[in-house]
């Protein structure tokens, strides 16, 4: 007999190493899930037959490069214990290799695929270091593939607990939609499956009444509305998601990130976000995302 799908939940945390795995899974553990890190891919059917008979109901289990031979075993596995009814979410923590250094020359770790030590000299180690990044990245690309994406770059730990959170609220078996606003001088998100330019709309920011505050804000939402460019982008973007979704749905998604990015991701994207939101959300399931003013 298979299991009801409600009875063990499975949270698998991937990603590159440095990109806050330690403190996804610690928002897990503050969650109330039974947490284990590095668990070997060897163990992982083992180890969920064994929590099935304790009775566990919430489990999230890390994985990194550190079990690179046997990584190429997670994805049967994972198809394995589907047909099981077991409801598994895959996240896949990224940074870019610039952040990803910067974080290994803060802390002076070393990283797992690098062969250097310390009496190489600091170009030697720099070049040692990006070079197994990428190796990294070439090794996880097949988990990252089936995984939601999580760029860590410049968000904040407490962004990146929140952000976990709500991805495990929401139901599984179904696409989730996450919308995100962004500014797009501190980059495009890494995570984004739909990219939206809305920089040449009419920018708040030169009205001092509302410079000071957010799309979220009822003034500038009014001032947007009125706006007739900004109606007819909201109405594009609209009719783009509803043409491919059902087709993405078919395909087996089960996250679609859209990220709507303007100069300052405080006024334009803000606001087509939350409008997106209320668009969406009586047909899919929904998150929101505002990458800059949740930071502030």
């Amino acid at each position: 007999m298979k299991n009801d799908p409600l009875d063990l939940q499975i949270v698998l945390i991937t990603g590159m190493s440095g990109s806050g795995k330690s403190v996804a899974l610690h928002a897990l553990e503050d969650a109330g899930f039974f947490c284990v890190d590095n668990l070997p891919p060897e163990l992982l059917l083992d180890f969920v037959e064994l929590e099935k008979k304790h009775k566990a109901s919430r489990v999230a289990i890390a994985m990194d490069i550190r079990s690179a031979k046997s990584l190429p075993l997670v994805p049967e596995q994972l198809a394995a214990l589907r047909q099981q009814n077991v409801e598994i979410k895959s996240l896949f923590l990224d940074a870019t290799t610039g952040t990803l250094v910067r974080r290994y020359s803060e802390t002076r770790r070393k990283h797992p695929l690098s062969q250097l030590d310390s009496e190489h000299s600091a170009v030697d180690m720099r070049r040692a270091l990006v070079d197994a990044i990428e190796l990294e990245r070439e090794l996880l690309a097949d988990l990252r593939e089936q995984a939601h994406v999580i760029d860590t770059s410049i968000i904040r730990p407490s962004q990146l607990q929140g952000y976990v959170k709500s991805l495990i609220s929401t139901p599984g078996g179904q696409l989730t939609l996450v919308f995100e606003s962004f500014a797009f001088k501190r980059g495009v998100p890494g995570d984004a499956d739909y990219v939206f330019d809305v920089r040449m709309l009419p920018n708040p920011h030169y009205e001092p009444e509302l410079r000071h505050l957010t799309g979220r804000d009822e003034p500038v939402a009014k001032f947007l509305k009125e706006q007739p460019d900004v109606t007819q982008m909201l109405e594009h973007i609209q009719d783009f998601l509803e043409h491919w979704l059902d087709m993405l749905a078919r395909d087996h998604r089960s996250y679609v990130t859209v990220a709507i990015g303007c100069t300052g991701g405080q006024h334009r994207s803000v606001y087509l976000v939350e409008q997106l939101v209320k668009l969406f959300e009586d047909k899919w399931v929904t998150l929101k995302r505002h990458r800059e003013i949740e930071a502030i």
